[in-house]
């Protein structure tokens, strides 16, 4: 994880030569209110030609996305929603992320529903085309009772992975050096061209390799290493494991791996 991380800052040196808002800008769309009092914003990044920003779970050459909310009012909690994201391969080295622009939803819950709501968020990514660069955007904008939905952020809800119930999910667990061998199965019907299994912890301090699959026929097999910060022990929580399948055109996703 460390060593990830002193890459990505190295490769972030030449970029200083590059001006943030040369290659990205954003804004917050407001949306619109549901009917339960929560409101459907989204906040919308456009990137130059040909350059990449981050999925939550970006690889071991990316950065993932930090959004800091603190200063917004009449907020009680928000929930950034993703989209399917793409897989990079640069370098010999797996990415995940958006090209060009990336629209993320984000469902915001307040304090009081009745009364408008003053979003502030701050985000800090990270950005790559030839080079990468550490980017900073502030945003703001008021949330109101509008209920007219926006088609941006409708197409954004409508790209986000669906959930996926496979037959005999089940997860292996066997102790390695620095800490867990993970092995999924499960039958699963062939998502599209370009498969790739991505798992997910649940926990930020525990690094996650790169994913090594198969499948013969509806069977597919999943293999990765769980690795906690400093390889000290820990305790697996089977039911926070996220599995994600990605394809080209969209991806499924499964929350929860349970023993065979």
């Amino acid at each position: 994880m460390m060593k990830a991380l002193l890459l990505a800052l190295l490769t972030a040196t030449p970029a200083l030569a590059t001006e943030q808002d040369e290659v990205i800008s954003a804004q917050i769309l407001p949306g619109w209110q549901q009917s339960n009092g929560h409101h459907m914003a989204a906040i919308s990044l456009t990137l130059a030609p040909q350059w990449k920003t981050y999925w939550r779970s970006p690889g071991d050459a990316g950065i993932p996305p930090i959004f800091d909310w603190a200063g917004s009012q009449n907020v009680k909690s928000v929930r950034v929603l993703w989209p399917s994201p793409e897989v990079f391969h640069t370098n010999g080295m797996q990415t995940i992320g958006y090209h060009d622009a990336v629209v993320l939803p984000i469902e915001v819950v307040p304090v009081d529903a009745a009364k408008p709501v003053a979003l502030q968020a701050r985000v800090d990514l990270g950005v790559c085309k030839d080079i990468c660069m550490p980017a900073v955007v502030d945003l703001t904008a008021r949330l109101g009772e509008s209920r007219s939905a926006d088609p941006q952020i409708e197409a954004a809800l409508r790209d986000l992975p669906k959930l996926a119930q496979a037959a005999g999910l089940s997860c292996q667990v066997q102790p390695i050096k620095d800490g867990l061998r993970v092995t999924a199965q499960m039958v699963l019907a062939v998502q599209g061209a370009g498969e790739t299994v991505i798992f997910e912890a649940g926990d930020p301090a525990i690094w996650v390799s790169e994913a090594q699959s198969q499948r013969r026929g509806d069977r597919l097999t999943a293999v990765a290493d769980f690795v906690a910060s400093g390889g000290a022990a820990f305790a697996l929580d089977r039911s926070a494991i996220t599995l994600t399948v990605l394809h080209q055109g969209g991806s499924v996703e499964m929350q929860g791996c349970p023993a065979p």
